[in-house]
């Protein structure tokens, strides 16, 4: 592709700032999170889309009675490629997690600050930096007059912080005939700060909740109760045994191994002269592909057996949240090779596919057989106070993201 054309994405660097205040300044928080929803910024950047040549922009509207609008907007909107029987698509999500504990921002989050390349605000990295820069490569696609081999088609989601029950997993129930097999999907919602990794596979996921039921009383006779926070304790330091249990590496996974991770501790009693009689804690665990989350939960609820039997209390597991990995997409595919070439051209970087121990929802279109990578350049400022993005890397991702469908 000719220098000229990239460099015409550097030239809507004050339209690409300009849209990303805009998308600061409007929250998009789902009613999960006391929110909102997601229709004030659909609404704004239908009108955007369709102002800078877009052509029709449809909203595929998943219904949700908690909202004032009675629905959650998914936007779709596609520049035709001279192969019109498929697709690239790239795909963000609209929506956008609270501001946490206000008192942590040096600014107000929904105003967006610039300081040279840096931009301020919440939302500007998750994940507004990769809806704004399909968008400047739609625009500057539109502005050079070329048309793309295949066509390049934006999405625009909802409800992604939240599960996307409302968002990409209502479009693939409702309105998968959108899709074909053989289009591409680029999902820019995680990367590294070099630019570095394209995610192809990602690990499955199961959080416990483990309520240890013992017997309270008086702490000057401990011997008439049972110690739920003894038997707590025990159960935490049996979970460093489930990384012999399931040992295998991958190195396509960075660390190469399963995780299993004692978190949250919720608080028992208020005052230091009871033996507490109830102790609740969870158990994040991020697992190879190639293992049964079954078998995870089966060694877990041995060891609270066991446990619980040792220190007499009663051990409760809960699964409070699982996902199964889906297939990995294939390192050689056609959506990785081209990402590898594009990110090559821009960046000068031999950029390598890998997995990650987080969820994304690629996951949804990898069930689906749909050839997709997650990839973006980030400083991993996701959910932070002051979260911080990059105009110079939303500017560069836009190029990666223009060479695509040729």
């Amino acid at each position: 592709m000719p220098t000229q054309l990239l460099a015409k994405i550097d030239d809507l660097k004050n339209e690409a700032l300009e849209l990303h205040a805009k998308l600061v300044s409007i929250p998009a928080i789902g009613p999960d999170n006391n929110g909102s929803g997601e229709k004030d910024k659909a609404d704004f950047l239908t009108a955007y889309l369709k102002d800078k040549g877009f052509g029709e922009v449809k909203s595929f509207n998943a219904p949700d009675e908690r909202v004032k609008c009675g629905y959650r907007p998914n936007l779709v909107t596609v520049i035709p490629g001279q192969d019109t029987s498929r697709t690239l698509w790239i795909i963000s999500h609209m929506d956008v997690v609270p501001v946490g504990d206000r008192s942590l921002w040096d600014s107000d989050p929904f105003t967006m600050v610039q300081d040279g390349d840096t931009i301020i605000g919440r939302g500007v990295e998750d994940n507004h930096q990769g809806l704004v820069s399909s968008v400047i490569a739609g625009r500057a696609l539109l502005d050079s007059g070329l048309t793309p081999g295949i066509n390049f088609g934006l999405i625009f989601v909802s409800d992604e912080e939240t599960g996307s029950k409302f968002g990409l997993e209502y479009m693939l129930k409702e309105h998968e005939d959108l899709f074909k097999k053989k289009d591409l999907f680029l999902v820019p919602d995680f990367g590294d700060a070099d630019s570095s990794l394209v995610e192809v596979a990602e690990k499955s996921t199961i959080w416990y909740k483990v309520t240890v039921m013992g017997k309270q009383c008086h702490a000057s006779d401990p011997d008439l109760g049972a110690n739920s926070l003894i038997a707590a304790a025990a159960m935490i330091m049996e979970v460093p045994e489930l990384h012999y249990q399931f040992d295998e590496e991958n190195i396509l996974f960075s660390p190469p191994y399963s995780t299993f991770v004692p978190t949250k501790k919720e608080a028992n009693v208020e005052n230091v002269n009871t033996l507490p009689g109830k102790d609740v804690f969870y158990i994040d665990c991020r697992v190879l592909p190639n293992y049964d989350l079954r078998e995870v939960t089966d060694q877990v609820k041995g060891m609270a057996l066991y446990v619980a039997e040792e220190y007499g209390v009663k051990i409760d597991v809960e699964i409070v949240n699982e996902s199964q990995a889906a297939p990995a997409t294939p390192a050689d595919s056609e959506i990785v090779e081209k990402i590898l070439f594009a990110i090559k051209e821009v960046y000068n970087i031999d950029a390598r596919p890998g997995g990650i121990g987080g969820g994304t929802v690629a996951k949804h279109l990898r069930e689906r057989g749909y050839q997709t990578v997650v990839w973006g350049t980030q400083m991993h400022q996701a959910h932070q106070p002051n979260e911080k993005g990059s105009i110079s890397n939303t500017l560069n991702d836009a190029k990666v993201m223009m060479l695509l469908p040729f």
